[in-house]
């Protein structure tokens, strides 16, 4: 179930607007107070549930969002692996880049903690494990979702092939991410108007070699994820939106 919460994560950034993307930011699409729920689903299971959250902050002495995402295992799946994992991220009000990451990892008997340092002018990113070469703008799995979000979306293309740089562990990866089209989408809360988007995935021993993961985003100001679904070697996980709170923006959907 992890790859589903963090490709959740992992939304748009342009390579063809790289050098431009501050300029293509719009306005700050949350506020603090900002919070959503997830429920991820492996067939008809209640499999995890997902937290995200925004609220102010301070660090290096900056003033900051700070943002956290909490994911834990729930139903029978936290009897037989119980995972709890925790993510924070501080990132600048004005450009909605990282200064500092934070995750602490409980899956089952396994334990992982990091704390990364971002040096954008520098290109480096600085963790536990050493210091990595990095683009101008490199983002963990948070803060690439709310910069993400503050982009101007107005132009973009259907079938257009997008590109997002995020530090992960030990190193600073890419992801291939295709504008799919506009779509209404049925959720456990009603029905949204959303852009589609299809993140590419790697084969093995989770996904099938034809596997496809899509995902809708809503297709107003708020640009919040209401749903996410990938076909996996046996099954498939799908993750909608459960709640919502003190949004900047009315939601627009329509209730069942």
């Amino acid at each position: 179930m992890k790859p589903l919460i963090h490709l959740v994560l992992f939304l748009f950034l342009s390579t063809s607007l790289h050098a431009q993307l501050l300029e293509s930011r719009d306005e700050t699409v949350f506020k603090p107070g900002e919070e959503l729920k997830y429920r991820l689903r492996y067939g008809f299971l209640t499999a995890a549930d997902a937290t995200l959250k925004v609220e102010e902050g301070e660090v290096f002495n900056r003033p900051v969002f700070h943002i956290t995402a909490h994911g834990k295992t729930a139903g029978s799946f936290d009897f037989f692996y119980k995972v709890r994992n925790r993510y924070e991220s501080y990132i600048t009000k004005e450009a909605l880049t990282p200064l500092l990451y934070v995750e602490n990892v409980k899956e089952g008997n396994y334990r992982r903690s990091d704390r990364v340092r971002f040096y954008p002018e520098d290109q480096k990113v600085v963790s536990k494990k050493g210091t990595f070469p990095a683009k101008r703008q490199t983002f963990d799995l948070v803060s690439a979702y709310y910069f993400a979000r503050s982009l101007d979306m107005a132009d973009i293309r259907q079938g257009k092939t997008l590109t997002l740089y995020y530090f992960l562990s030990d190193g600073v990866y890419d992801l291939q991410i295709q504008y799919v089209g506009k779509e209404r989408v049925k959720t456990s809360l009603g029905y949204f108007n959303c852009l589609k988007f299809s993140p590419s995935i790697q084969p093995g021993r989770v996904f099938r070699k034809d596997s496809k993961l899509y995902l809708w985003i809503t297709d107003d100001a708020n640009r919040i994820p209401v749903k996410a679904q990938v076909e996996l070697v046996v099954g498939s996980l799908t993750m909608e939106l459960t709640e919502f709170k003190n949004l900047k923006h009315p939601l627009t959907y329509t209730k069942r």
